[in-house]
């Protein structure tokens, strides 16, 4: 999945759910139950969501939607091969993102 959002330090919780085309509530959701998610909040309780945050929801996203694991086995997943895992995910989106950059340039032509 590649998610196109803007460098920024930090994003709020509705780009982050209009990126992944997913509901706030969602958004929410996952942060209650995975420990890896820890967005800033400021006085009024907004959510600030950054860099890492955002790689840390790609891969939930990754692990719940796309290859179907149950929250729980998501969580486990992330505790037990995280690195291994994670190095498989990192090299996914990297292709995904030449695929895409490569897409662009033959549209451009």
């Amino acid at each position: 999945m590649h998610i196109e959002l803007p460098e920024k330090r930090y994003y709020n919780i509705g780009e982050v759910a209009k990126a992944f085309g997913v509901n706030t509530s969602l958004i929410r959701f996952w942060e209650k139950e995975f420990d890896a998610l820890k967005p800033k909040k400021n006085a009024k309780g907004n959510r600030k969501f950054t860099p890492d945050d955002i790689k840390n929801l790609k891969f939930i996203y990754h692990l719940v939607k796309e290859r179907g694991f149950t929250l729980e086995g998501a969580k486990t997943h992330l505790k037990e091969e995280k690195k291994e895992t994670l190095s498989n995910f990192e090299i996914i989106s990297k292709l995904e993102d030449v695929r895409n950059q490569l897409i662009k340039i033959k549209q451009h032509l």
